[in-house]
């Protein structure tokens, strides 16, 4: 078995940690800092890196890439047409690869940057910052109407597949998430239980894509109570799912 693990990195990142107990190789996905990763190996003698998983370009997600692959020589992934330090694997939409004797389907998933991508395993997406517990990536390259496709695609994932974004962003993205559905008693339950969660220092992920569709307002956008209240913010009548979706972010960038 595979063990799935998170090592906390700056203020609010998270490094995922795949362990395969059996030959003590293990794979990281986006490791912005090397240290906590290089912590754990020096703390779990005999464990080797063997594979770097990446989905973007940006720091925060690749900046300890070099460091990691010159100290152990992992094999490093990421998305084809991104600049990502010492890559070795230059990855498309479609492709499959096999990270520590499991199957990945790589998906072009992109809006927050032009070329992210992210990783899938049956039950298992590891997203980046394209798609957040109860929220989704700024667009800092893409277009709405890339990122909705982007999030359509991964929301018509099964619906028990966890989710490992990159940040713990839940709280306050529930916080925006209520604010566009003030009438959503299951966004009302997840906020309260996060809200507690946060104020023990638990982290709030992994979460699964039917709770997301439940209380992610960015999933929600064909739902008549966030078009209604996008079209009441904005004074306008938004006529397609990526209209109300580009209302919508454009609201949370300000939120």
């Amino acid at each position: 078995m595979i063990q799935i693990s998170a090592l906390p990195a700056f203020t609010d990142n998270y490094i995922w940690l795949l362990q395969d107990h059996r030959t003590q190789r293990c794979a990281v996905v986006d490791p912005g800092d090397a240290a906590p990763v290089q912590a754990w190996l020096a703390a779990h003698p005999g464990w080797v890196l063997s594979d770097i998983l990446i989905t973007h370009h940006h720091h925060d997600h690749v900046g300890g890439v070099e460091q990691l692959k010159n100290a152990t020589d992992a094999k490093v992934y990421g998305p084809a047409s991104e600049t990502i330090p010492a890559r070795d694997v230059a990855l498309k939409d479609n492709d499959r690869i096999s990270v520590l004797g499991w199957d990945f389907e790589v998906y072009a998933v992109p809006g927050h940057t032009l070329g992210h991508i992210a990783f899938y395993h049956h039950g298992l997406l590891f997203c980046g910052d394209t798609l957040f517990a109860a929220g989704c990536g700024r667009l800092f390259e893409g277009t709405p109407e890339q990122m909705h496709t982007s999030l359509s695609r991964l929301a018509s994932l099964p619906e028990d597949t966890l989710v490992y974004c990159t940040h713990e962003y839940t709280l306050s993205n529930l916080k925006f998430a209520i604010a566009v559905e003030p009438g959503n008693p299951d966004t009302a339950a997840r906020l309260e239980k996060v809200t507690a969660q946060r104020a023990a220092g638990i982290m709030t992920l992994p979460s699964t894509l039917a709770l997301e569709k439940l209380t992610n307002p960015f999933l929600r956008v064909d739902e008549t109570s966030v078009k209604e209240k996008v079209d009441e913010r904005s004074g306008t009548q938004n006529r397609g799912p990526s209209a109300v979706f580009a209302a919508l972010r454009a609201w949370k960038d300000k939120f």
